[in-house]
């Protein structure tokens, strides 16, 4: 449940919980601007920089948010890539968050993106891709000491805000000022409105050098603090510069790492034995995404979650809704359950989204040449994106389960009417736009484990869409009276998934830290769903960025545990 914000007669947001205002009366922007911003040396101090990562301790109503965003929108030397993570124990509503932008007419495009963005935000992390995917706001919902813990070495800036410290002390307390120092780089600026003894000593204990400024109004003075000192157990994160790359795969995964990549200033050349994109499992016509529900809120789960959010953000971006995809709402059918209706959920052509992530600037794509990896410099960043023959490229005894599976289709004129994709042992999809303007209906898929054949003999084709009507009457007894006559208008479409032993992502260097060859692989049957939050986390790691999910997803979807798998297998863990 969203918290509740009282809005005052002189437009003032106020909180019931902490009886307090989120802003001052004069609409908080000379703060924002002045405090913040200002108070780090922005935007003077990130200019030349690649990239620039602001921390916020209580992000409230994004007002500091806003004022960065625009300061770095309006300024011509800006870095590719702004990085504003965030702390928020109690995440308001979207319309009061709409709402609190409307303090600045200039803030009107970036408070509607904003809050078009600001759904599903239990606790745990959520990345918000705003302004095409190069403002990153990643808000971490929770206790902020606990929320900063083991992250890492990346904030450039640091805003303390929240709640006054006699009516929200938590916020300002010693372990929640240290939390904030480990993850500061060296020299990192510091600014806030508060001259509280206290919080001056946890800052100065924390490592930062600190001194009082002239405040902006009402306050006589605020703080400003640079780390000087580098905290114990602080860790650093590898930072490598932006420049030529090359990608294998032109499908869902290759296109997303190429263009997570060229967002942030690389040269990416996708090489593609075929002759066009998505010429793999990327090309099916139509598919699913939709979260993983587990009754433990499995690692599948979470990771199915933060797809979503990302992949939503990128096609919202680069794709035209009700044509290429729809956040149209699933529904889910378990075993046993009620049905369960996914709201942030919906269909999509994922080649439409292939074709148009490779059309990023700063990427270029080779048809009908496979990688060479010999011939390859080798200083160049290598990533291997190739689905189920991503293990012979890799090596190093990486064996990936093909997967084949078969979906049905037809027109929807045969099909009697049913609201809404439904999810469960096979999928539906009733109503898909072609590209001749007409609608085709979707099913399957089958799941053929051990089988690379995306050609088979008739009878075969036949057995396995004698399997996907079998389980879409399974799905939905009401379409049974139909089936006869929609199968015996459908086609077939057949390719070949990729998946790892333990059936999650494989993301990063391989075969060790060390190597400039990056795996962005074995996405399964949920490549729509993770290809593009894969593509984050990848780039996250190359540059020592913060990451998209908690650090528990990103070890789980590491190199690492393949490799101590095919260790133990050979004997030679």
């Amino acid at each position: 449940m969203a918290e509740p914000v009282e809005w005052r007669a002189d437009g003032t947001p106020f909180s019931p919980r902490f009886q307090d205002r989120y802003r001052s009366e004069d609409g908080g922007l000379a703060q924002a601007r002045e405090v913040f911003v200002a108070g780090c040396g922005l935007p003077q101090a990130w200019r030349g920089a690649a990239r620039w990562c602001v921390l916020e301790t209580g992000f409230g109503l994004g007002l500091n948010f806003l004022a960065t965003w625009k300061a770095w929108r309006d300024d011509p030397d800006r870095p590719a890539t702004l990085h504003y993570v965030a702390t928020e124990a109690w995440p308001a509503d979207a319309d009061d968050v709409r709402r609190n932008a409307q303090v600045d007419p200039g803030f009107d495009d970036l408070g509607r993106q904003l809050a078009d963005a600001w759904w599903g935000l239990d606790a745990g992390t959520h990345r918000l891709s705003l302004d095409g995917g190069r403002v990153l706001l990643t808000l971490l919902v929770g206790d902020s000491a606990e929320a900063l813990r083991g992250l890492g070495r990346w904030a450039d800036s640091v805003y303390l805000d929240g709640f006054s410290p006699d009516r929200n002390p938590d916020m300002w307390r010693a372990e929640t000022l240290r939390a904030v120092a480990r993850c500061c780089r060296p020299g990192a600026r510091l600014s806030t409105w508060t001259v509280a003894r206290t919080v001056r000593d946890g800052l100065t204990a924390a490592g930062f050098s600190v001194r009082k400024v002239e405040g902006v109004p009402p306050k006589r003075h605020n703080l400003q603090a640079e780390l000087v000192h580098l905290p114990a157990r602080h860790v650093a994160l590898p930072d490598r510069a932006p420049g030529r790359c090359v990608v294998a795969g032109a499908g869902l995964a290759g296109a997303a790492a190429a263009r997570s990549l060229a967002l942030r200033g690389w040269r990416a050349t996708v090489f593609d034995p075929a002759n066009s994109p998505a010429s793999g499992a990327s090309g099916v016509p139509a598919g699913l995404f939709a979260p993983h529900v587990s009754a433990d809120d499995a690692v599948l789960s979470r990771l199915s979650r933060a797809g979503v959010r990302s992949l939503c953000a990128t096609a919202d971006e680069l794709l035209e809704r009700s044509v290429d995809w729809d956040i149209s709402g699933v529904t889910q059918i378990r075993e046993g359950q009620l049905p369960v209706f996914h709201r942030q959920a919906g269909w999509m052509r994922p080649a439409a989204l292939v074709r148009a992530m490779l059309a990023t600037p700063g990427v270029t794509v080779r048809y009908g040449e496979a990688l060479d990896l010999a011939a390859i410099e080798a200083e160049t960043l290598v990533i291997i994106a190739t689905g189920h023959a991503s293990g012979l490229q890799l090596g190093y005894g990486l064996t990936l389960q093909p997967v084949a599976g078969q979906v049905s289709y037809g027109p929807t004129d045969d099909a009697p009417a049913v609201d809404g994709p439904w999810n469960g042992h096979g999928h539906f999809l009733p109503r898909v736009p072609d590209h001749s303007g007409a609608n085709f209906w979707l099913t399957g898929a089958s799941f053929e484990r051990d089988s690379a054949a995306v050609v088979v003999p008739d009878g075969e084709l036949e057995t396995h869409r004698a399997g996907n009507r079998q389980r879409l009457a399974e799905l939905l007894p009401l379409l049974e009276p139909a089936l006869p006559t929609m199968f015996t208008a459908a086609s077939d479409w057949r390719g070949v998934r990729g998946t790892s032993p333990d059936r999650l992502p494989i993301v990063g260097p391989w075969p060790d830290d060390t190597s400039r060859v990056w795996a962005c692989t074995a996405l399964g049957a949920r490549g729509i769903t993770m290809a593009v939050l894969c593509a984050e986390i990848l780039a996250a790691r190359l540059h020592g960025e913060p990451m998209p999910v908690d650090a528990g997803l990103v070890k789980a979807v590491g190199t690492k545990r393949i490799v101590r798998r095919i260790a133990r297998k050979t004997g030679n863990a």
